[in-house]
């Protein structure tokens, strides 16, 4: 890499920080508009272009690629030590460039739109699923103070509604603002099905998909939301790897002879740990009516020493490691029998 041209980007909305290092040296390092760092990138040669994985980052990584250059994508925290003097842009984009020569970097791997166009639907699903929740506690608030309780779930939710919109202690104006919420409530679950009809198309055109969602606990949501994320999972050598990527690993504080493991990192992408959390939940609560079960029966046995919630975490884990060796070998989950 020191033999090649390097083109540092500190990445922003509108004006960007170009600086470029041939060899040892750095020979230029200025601010672009957007129009002129794609002009820019134009006029270089092939060369190698590292910006950190952050906003807009993989737009400008196919705009890159597509001028021929070889793209880079760094995360943030690893460049961060490598910033000398004041924070300033000119001190960023040099930064980005020693920190893609430090050895064991492991690169964010570039998204392709397709991939992006799944990750969007993931991320307006998400404000949907949000919206309809805070939807229906606010009913659910108001409502009690008129004296109207519910239990709880979708099904308790009906009931309420259906005792509002019966009730003849509530005003007509009340009525009439329940009546809307219920219209709204049913246009946002109209929304998010149809995104998840989306994806269930998206996981029948994708092998990769296809291959982890035999897996117990990965359903249309996880598969989608995994290979959007990580692609093969190449980029990882084991799957522990993985697992440690999406914080599903204990944090580990050790000096001297002192060694001392303690819970989960919890670093990576919140979505995707909360979604394996939920697929391993469901997959635990079922553990019971397989007990032929390999997988079953492991998580059975930590739920009885250590109890359900640490259960849960500890088959995310392994799910996670389970989707990068079914990914490395392109083969579908065969249950092991106990």
């Amino acid at each position: 890499m020191n033999n090649h041209t390097v083109i540092g980007v500190d990445l922003a909305k509108t004006v960007f920080q170009v600086a470029v290092q041939h060899g040892q040296q750095i020979t230029s390092n200025k601010k672009l508009t957007r129009s002129k760092l794609v002009e820019f990138m134009t006029q270089q040669p092939p060369s190698v272009v590292v910006m950190e994985a952050c906003y807009t980052a993989h737009y400008w990584a196919r705009v890159c690629e597509a001028h021929g250059h070889t793209v880079r994508l760094i995360p943030a925290q690893h460049v961060k030590p490598f910033t000398r003097g004041n924070k300033t842009d000119a001190n960023d984009a040099i930064a980005i460039i020693e920190a893609a020569q430090r050895p064991n970097i492991i690169d964010v791997p570039v998204k392709t739109q397709h991939q992006q166009d799944i990750q969007s639907l993931h991320r307006i699903r998400e404000r949907l699923v949000g919206n309809r929740t805070g939807l229906m506690n606010q009913v659910r608030g108001l409502l009690a103070e008129y004296g109207l309780i519910s239990a709880k779930g979708n099904k308790g939710f009906v009931v309420l509604m259906e005792l509002a919109l019966n009730s003849d202690e509530l005003s007509s104006l009340i009525k009439d603002e329940v009546q809307r919420s219920l219209d709204e409530l049913q246009l946002l679950r109209d929304r998010t099905e149809a995104i998840e009809a989306t994806l269930r198309e998206y996981l029948k055109s994708d092998r990769h998909c296809q291959i982890i969602s035999t897996i117990p606990g990965i359903g249309v949501i996880n598969a989608t939301a995994l290979v959007c994320k990580f692609g093969n999972g190449s980029q990882f050598r084991q799957g522990r790897s993985l697992a440690v990527n999406l914080g599903l690993t204990p944090k580990l504080s050790a000096s001297g002879l002192r060694s001392q493991m303690q819970g989960i990192s919890k670093r990576g992408d919140p979505y995707l740990r909360k979604q394996l959390i939920h697929g391993a939940r469901a997959l635990l609560g079922v553990c019971d009516k397989r007990p032929d079960d390999a997988l079953c029966r492991w998580a059975n046995r930590i739920k009885q020493r250590r109890g359900g919630q640490i259960a849960t975490v500890a088959i995310a884990n392994r799910l996670a490691r389970l989707v990068w060796v079914l990914l490395h070998k392109q083969e579908v989950y065969r249950p092991m029998p106990a």
